[in-house]
């Protein structure tokens, strides 16, 4: 989930002795990122976290940048896949647009404690890593375009740009204001409004 603590990636159960240390130290560095920040984890952090001997990690990543790219691209394929599966699963472009919110309130207990992955990455980033940030708006990107084709589906194509980039700015600032206060019943209200909000947009559209 795009809003949730990231995880592990399962798909590594086949893959060779060198593909799943590599991705140890891209699911450790995720975690890290996360909780601690980008710029606050050190390499000594993920080599403790990865459970890998130092030198190893140097055979895959010759810097925290590389690492924080291999990441980057783990969380578009996790995000990706989800975007897939609800595409397949869900009929209405409605049902999808509220199933993306409901992640928020799904989430609640990890954003309380780090905020958005997505969010507080690009947040740190664009301070004075600029190139990187660029990467990270990579995760946000993936979401408007997705959000964007659902407000089209709904029957708004000329504005689906606006409200795709409205629904992502009104969820980031919930969380943050969630998190500033610790108010799990700020956000869960904030999530119902916006459902009522989309339940508009579909009524006239």
């Amino acid at each position: 989930m795009p809003f949730a603590e990231p995880g592990t990636n399962g798909r590594w159960s086949m893959a060779s002795k060198s593909e799943r240390t590599r991705q140890r130290i891209v699911d450790a560095a995720n975690q890290l990122f996360y909780r601690k920040g980008y710029n606050r984890t050190s390499f000594s952090d993920v080599v403790e976290a990865a459970e890998v001997p130092r030198g190893n990690i140097y055979y895959y990543f010759k810097t925290k940048d590389e690492i924080l790219r291999a990441v980057i691209r783990s969380r578009l394929e996790t995000i990706r896949n989800m975007l897939a599966e609800w595409d397949r699963t869900i009929a209405e472009p409605l049902d999808r647009l509220e199933r993306f919110v409901r992640i928020m309130y799904d989430s609640t207990p990890v954003l309380l404690r780090s905020g958005c992955p997505m969010g507080s990455l690009n947040t740190e980033l664009a301070k004075d890593q600029p190139e990187l940030q660029l990467e990270a708006k990579q995760l946000f990107d993936q979401f408007q375009t997705w959000l964007a084709r659902q407000f089209t589906d709904l029957g708004y194509p000329d504005e689906a740009r606006e409200l795709s980039l409205q629904l992502m700015a009104r969820g980031q600032g919930l969380i943050v204001v969630a998190q500033v206060y610790q108010d799990p019943g700020f956000l869960e209200r904030g999530t119902r409004e916006l459902n009522r909000w989309l339940e508009e947009l579909a009524r006239y559209a």
